[in-house]
């Protein structure tokens, strides 16, 4: 199908990822997911005070349960929208929502207890603690290069305290993450790093451009811009910054949604290079280079050389 024209088929918006297109509305989990599959919202379908909207992150599936309905992509977007199957292919292919975020305006907090599950971040420091640096070991992250980056995020959720690895955004936003959680605190948005350069690299995750770090420790880092997306579904507020590039390299997740935004990106010029084939095996780059141990580090040194 030509995406360009025709937009993405149903079967394909079926498919993508419902946490990173939830959050493109501006909607995030009530509190963070303990095994990474299963994600509870206050519902984005109706006021509440106590999340009942979950989603089944492997099945790709939602159910409300105050609403007593559920289902994939398309249905949550008949009922969020009130539309039509045809009005709502119109706003993904359109932009609306597929391709950038919602209007705040339309996505603000619907209820004050809704303020009670927000993150609260209390201090930011370099990384010090042990176990936040053994998570690092375990993705074959240096410490070193980590701490050029990230920092060790202390804040509260729910009156509880927490750490995590903070990566920030442009927005002042940072994503957290340690062993055993995946979470944003607000805002979230993209993270660039504009070093001047004629060429852009693109990732999707920051644990991705960490490894992209890791693996070419040689290269300078001014030969080259970065954008970390924090969320597939943020690739069109990318794109202004992307787009004034005269190399845009992808490397985005091997999964539905990451190859269906390679997709559209590939369709809309050819500045656009998809460089996910490196890691077609794995779910994504650091997955390939946790699996592949040493031996990813001379192969992508030598397809950006």
């Amino acid at each position: 199908m030509d995406i360009n024209k025709q937009g993405l088929s149903l079967n394909e918006i079926r498919e993508l990822d419902i946490v990173d297109y939830l959050a493109s509305l501006g909607f995030e989990p009530a509190k963070p997911s303990g095994n990474g599959v299963d994600y509870y919202y206050l519902s984005p379908l109706r006021n509440e005070s106590t999340p009942s909207f979950h989603v089944n992150r492997l099945k790709n599936k939602w159910y409300d349960h105050g609403e007593g309905k559920g289902g994939n992509l398309i249905s949550f977007g008949l009922l969020y929208f009130n539309c039509t199957i045809r009005e709502l292919k119109e706003k993904l292919d359109g932009g609306l929502s597929f391709h950038q975020p919602h209007d705040p305006a339309l996505t603000a907090c619907k209820n004050p207890d809704e303020a009670s599950h927000k993150i609260i971040i209390k201090s930011a420091r370099p990384l010090w603690s042990y176990p936040l640096k053994n998570y690092l070991h375990e993705r074959m992250i240096p410490v070193s290069v980590a701490e050029q980056f990230c920092q060790e995020v202390r804040y509260e959720m729910e009156g509880r305290s927490y750490y995590a690895i903070g990566f920030k955004n442009d927005a002042g936003g940072y994503e957290l993450r340690n062993k055993i959680i995946k979470q944003s605190s607000s805002p979230k948005d993209i993270t660039t790093i504009d070093n001047g350069a004629n060429k852009v690299q693109v990732f999707e995750g920051f644990f991705d451009f960490l490894t992209y770090q890791t693996t070419v420790p040689q290269q300078p880092l001014n030969t080259s811009n970065f954008v970390i997306l924090n969320s597939a579904a943020f690739f069109e507020r990318a794109r202004p910054f992307m787009e004034q590039h005269e190399v845009i390299s992808l490397w985005l997740d091997r999964d539905t949604t990451g190859i269906a935004y390679t997709k559209y990106a590939l369709s809309l010029n050819n500045r656009y290079r998809d460089e996910s084939g490196l890691y077609g095996k794995y779910q994504d780059l650091n997955d390939w280079l946790t699996k592949k141990e040493l031996t990813p580090q001379k192969q992508l040194k030598q397809k950006i050389s």
